[in-house]
């Protein structure tokens, strides 16, 4: 004997200019093809020529994120620092016109609780970048570079300031 099941559900699907559903799957389904204890950063780029930043952690990687940003915050260290470091371990990857940068949080957190810095001649790169847009906008520059930006999501996600 055969049965046959028919299924009539009705979706109904509706065009929208909103991305953000998507972009949202496809980040979280990128998310799963890393380890645990991971930031990812998502740039979608649009055709436009536009691009749309996210912000991922796969498992743990919210926790050990805002430590690693407590323990840099209160050891002193700044932007300079954080992009030295996170250039030392941070992988890059393109899927299609989606660009992906992976930050294993472990060997970060080594790096911060070791102390390391960022070198010389790259904080006064950063000092010189800084004071030419200050003068282009007809502003001051504050002195120092600005403060960690982060890899958790206490500081990645906050509103932006110096």
């Amino acid at each position: 004997m055969t049965t046959q099941t028919t299924l009539t559900a009705t979706v109904r699907l509706q065009p929208t200019a909103d991305p953000t559903p998507v972009e949202q799957a496809v980040a979280d389904s990128i998310a799963g093809d890393y380890p645990p204890e991971t930031y990812l950063g998502f740039a979608f780029y649009r055709a436009d020529g536009g691009c749309r930043l996210w912000h991922g952690w796969t498992d743990g990687g919210t926790v050990l994120g805002d430590q690693v940003d407590r323990l840099a915050l209160a050891a002193g260290l700044d932007a300079c620092d954080w992009l030295h470091i996170g250039d030392r371990h941070s992988q890059l990857s393109h899927r299609g016109r989606i660009r992906i940068e992976a930050y294993p949080l472990r060997p970060i957190l080594a790096d911060v609780q070791r102390g390391e810095r960022g070198p010389e001649d790259r904080r006064q790169g950063l000092l010189d970048v800084i004071a030419v847009a200050a003068a282009r906008t007809g502003q001051r520059p504050r002195p120092g570079l600005p403060a960690w930006p982060g890899f958790g999501p206490a500081r990645v996600l906050r509103k932006a300031s110096r």
